[in-house]
């Protein structure tokens, strides 16, 4: 059983290289729209489990899936490359759809939350904003400040121009 540190430290390297690997050196068309999320290696450090997700359609992933197994072995040998140890672990590729998940989960909340708001309106005030999201007054004011900012700059251009 390998000591936890050094199995983590592994599992950073092992998610470092082939991301990079991935990302920078596989002349595949295929290895676009790519996310190593996550690496487990198991306790006896001889096999890597890669998880990955891919944007796209489910063809996308299909496509994706398959060129992930043709170029395991270069990507094992780069891999192999970085880590210290005696033997390289051998990669197995999984697809994580923990990211479908959450964004079907936060859509099905958004939709429970906009039908409870049309049943009663004053349903979920006391919900904070999401960060980032400015009020709607806010908002509001701003595109008024913009129309107005230029209202004024189409007066400067197309008034009359005076010399003194």
């Amino acid at each position: 059983m390998a000591n936890p540190r050094s199995k983590a430290r592994i599992e950073a390297r092992i998610h470092e290289r082939a991301a990079y690997c991935i990302g920078f050196e596989l002349n595949d068309p295929r290895s676009s729209f790519i996310t190593v999320t996550k690496v487990e290696i198991t306790d006896d450090l001889l096999t890597a489990r890669i998880f990955y997700s891919v944007l796209g359609t489910r063809g996308d992933r299909t496509r994706v899936e398959h060129m992930l197994e043709s170029a395991n072995g270069f990507i094992r040998k780069q891999v192999g490359r970085v880590l210290q140890t005696r033997h390289i672990p051998a990669l197995q590729w999984i697809y994580d759809d923990s990211v479908e998940r959450s964004a079907e989960l936060q859509s099905k909340i958004q939709d429970a939350l906009e039908k409870d708001r049309a049943i009663n309106p004053a349903a979920h005030l006391e919900l904070p904003r999401p960060k980032g999201a400015p009020a709607e007054e806010d908002v509001e004011r701003e595109y008024r400040e913009f129309l107005q900012a230029k209202e004024d700059e189409d007066e400067g251009k197309s008034g009359p121009a005076t010399d003194p």
